[in-house]
């Protein structure tokens, strides 16, 4: 059984759209060749600058779709199932004289899962090797949000001479925005920057409604620059202007913001007291965003490249990911079987490349067979009338044209392993 799909520019007949970031610009093509873009020397600029950044955080904390966002297209997958990313990858954010290295750092990691054997080595490795270390916690889910993992604030401990930052994504799907406060206070254990803060709540109006005005964060300036006394997150009433129904309800409009107060300056943790901490007390900033809507990403970008420091590239200027293109493709098939099949079905399937090369025309020809271990899970890959291996195969296909900005072929058969 067999699914394919082609690019749809291709089925048209009209020239692929290349895709474009924010602000309209066109980011440079992935190379589909691993002799052209990863090979080449960066082309260093006159004094170029460089910050390596750790994404760590939980599983589905949004760090694949916090990297693609930097990045400005979709590079890594995205699922609601854990170890989507399966190998060390690495994102490249170019922006004038700067370049932002990020790697997505798995620290939750499942021997129930067949990984890559560099992922099992250490998961740390990436963190060590850092300029700066980026949290990343789901305010969504109401199970994990209230703490740090132990893995999270074992790495912060065993590396806390590397600067890092508390990084709140999904906040637009918390109805209660004052839920924020509390949290910030939790992450960090009441200390952000060597201040201690300081919640201080002002309503109007109705007190018994829980409703809250959102969040905003005051733009980030350059550390060197920033007045201490300045780091506070802010509930203003400008957000009050919502919609006509939040208006005529009566509904209390509240400010509320951490204020810092002097603390004493970073402490050495052991492990024992790590034990009793659900926060990290050495947080340098606190940003809250939304990474699939973009929502204020655009203000952690700006503040990443003013922390960058003169150093030189290590890729050249049109190199988005450390991937290779055939890492890139089996990420995102495996992030389609991955959406479409249940429960641990997925992580039995073996990817294996019958080809890869050039068309006559200029586009990518793949092809690609799924292994699976029982006839069952071959049955469920397939679909009715072949409908699941079809659909994984058009999206897939089109995500691989958005990447490589080319049109793109992809054939997958399904069979069981023998």
């Amino acid at each position: 059984w067999s699914g394919s799909s082609s690019a749809l520019s291709s089925i048209l007949g009209i020239p692929a759209e290349k895709p474009s970031d924010a602000l309209g610009r066109h980011p440079p093509p992935v190379a589909t060749s691993k002799n052209c873009l990863l090979r080449n020397q960066p082309n260093q600029p006159q004094n170029p600058k460089v910050l390596r950044i750790a994404i760590i955080g939980a599983p589905n904390a949004g760090k694949s779709t916090l990297s693609n966002r930097l990045l400005g297209r979709k590079v890594f997958p995205v699922s609601k199932k854990v170890h989507t990313t399966r190998c060390k990858a690495q994102g490249v954010v170019t922006d004038e004289d700067t370049q932002l290295c990020d790697w997505l750092t798995h620290l939750h990691l499942s021997f129930r899962h067949k990984l890559d054997e560099a992922m099992l080595t250490d998961p740390w490795d990436s963190v060590k090797h850092a300029d700066l270390v980026l949290v990343l916690v789901d305010v969504s889910d109401h199970w994990t949000r209230n703490s740090l993992s132990r893995e999270v604030l074992k790495c912060l401990s065993r590396f806390s001479q590397i600067p890092s930052i508390l990084v709140l994504n999904k906040v637009d799907l918390l109805k209660k925005k004052f839920i924020l406060l509390e949290l910030v206070t939790e992450l960090t254990e009441g200390i952000v920057n060597g201040k201690k803060l300081e919640v201080k709540y002002a309503l109007k109006d109705n007190s018994s409604s829980s409703a809250k005005s959102p969040l905003k964060i005051t733009q980030a300036s350059p550390p060197e620059n920033r007045d201490p006394k300045s780091h506070c997150l802010q509930e203003t009433d400008g957000a009050q202007k919502g919609s006509s129904e939040d208006n005529s309800s009566n509904m209390r409009a509240s400010e509320s913001s951490l204020v810092t107060e002097e603390a004493q300056g970073p402490e050495l943790y052991e492990p024992r007291d790590l034990k009793n901490m659900k926060g990290w007390p050495c947080f340098q900033e606190i940003f809250m965003l939304s990474a699939l809507h973009g929502e204020e990403v655009d203000v952690l970008k700006r503040y990443l490249l003013m922390r960058a420091k003169p150093g030189p590239w290590e890729f050249h200027s049109g190199v988005l990911t450390s991937q290779s293109p055939q890492e890139i493709c089996n990420n995102i098939i495996r992030e389609k079987i991955l959406e479409y099949l249940p429960l641990e079905v997925p992580y039995g399937v073996i990817q294996v490349t019958e080809m890869w090369e050039k068309g006559p025309s200029g586009e990518l020809l793949i092809a690609q067979n799924l292994l699976v271990p029982r006839k069952s899970h071959m049955m469920m890959l397939i679909g009715r009338g072949g409908m699941v291996i079809s659909r994984i195969a058009q999206e897939a296909g089109q995500d691989l044209m958005n990447i490589f900005l080319c049109d793109v072929r992809l054939k997958l058969m399904v069979k069981v392993k023998s």
